[in-house]
């Protein structure tokens, strides 16, 4: 049986909409093995689809498909740690895990490339399924069919706090909500921003991340599916976040922070209480630059 270790993303970091994304310290696993017929539990308690509709087997089944290998059925066991529709990558990873597990199955016949393009295939985009499988800070454009990505390594003390609702916001449910146009003045705000985040990260000029945060495509219209949403970016400034941005679509808000603010997450921890939002988890991160692996 072969065991997956999948990160979970945090995508967009702001202004880099559908463009920008970096895995996590936060983990899925699944173990993975062919079998005689579909096998699917899950270990730690959270309800999945246990048939052909389960993500990881359908990823897994569309590789066996690609590469023209019958596939009789698996023996998937998922431990499920990344919260689903809360906007760190919990469907980047099922993906993620069956073509990895797949690929690994049939004796590694897709390169890193072939995965990398195959997944944002089916995923709509790949600001989470890339980092998901590289690891990293990922930058990449995709133009339907393939990925141009570049992986960077960030070695930095920085932490990336998630305050983490206690409800789902379906990924379809925050693009219905984004305008069909733009402006002009809108994309360039939106362009010079991403540009900053990445090159700022990367060099440690670590107070331009309230500016590059900023965000005029995506960020102001999902605000208004979350609850108390802006007060906690509020908060996250208040207690000495650099930024604050909505990791992938939301609902969870994301804040870096520097690694020394070591009272951060029991700061945040009072507010959020404070405020009513005692069911909100508050998890304290760090940038995961390897990726998925087999454990």
């Amino acid at each position: 049986m072969i065991k997956i270790q999948i990160p979970a993303t945090s995508a967009n970091l702001g202004a880099g909409f559908d463009a920008l994304g970096l895995a996590l310290n936060f983990y899925n696993y699944v173990n993975i093995e062919e079998s005689e017929g579909i096998f699917i539990e899950s270990l730690d308690g959270t309800e999945i689809p246990t048939d052909a509709s389960n993500l990881v087997y359908d990823s897994a089944r569309t590789l066996y498909d690609i590469c023209g290998k019958k596939l009789t059925g698996l023996k998937i066991q998922q431990v499920n740690n990344i919260p689903m529709a809360r906007g760190l990558g919990s469907s980047s990873a099922c993906i993620i895990a069956g073509l990895v597990g797949a690929n690994q199955l049939m004796g590694e016949p897709l390169g890193m490339d072939d995965l990398v393009d195959l997944a944002a295939q089916m995923e709509g985009h790949p600001d989470n399924t890339a980092p998901a499988l590289l690891g990293g800070i990922v930058t990449a454009v995709f133009d339907g069919r393939r990925v141009h990505w570049v992986k960077q390594e960030v070695f930095t003390t920085l932490k990336f706090v998630a305050a983490v609702p206690d409800f789902e916001l379906k990924t379809d449910k925050a693009r219905a909500c984004l305008p069909d146009e733009i402006s002009h003045k809108d994309a360039v705000y939106n362009l010079s921003r991403a540009a900053l985040f990445s090159a700022s990260l990367l060099t440690g000029k670590f107070e331009n991340l309230r500016t590059a945060v900023h965000d005029r495509l995506h960020q102001p219209y999902r605000m208004e599916l979350i609850p108390h949403g802006r007060e906690v970016f509020d908060t996250f400034y208040s207690i000495g976040a650099y930024g604050a941005y909505l990791s992938g679509a939301g609902p969870t808000l994301m804040a870096v922070v520097d690694g020394e603010n070591e009272y951060f997450c029991g700061k945040l921890r009072f507010a959020l209480d404070k405020m009513g939002l005692q069911t909100w988890e508050v998890h304290e991160l760090h940038i995961d630059n390897v990726g998925t692996r087999i454990i």
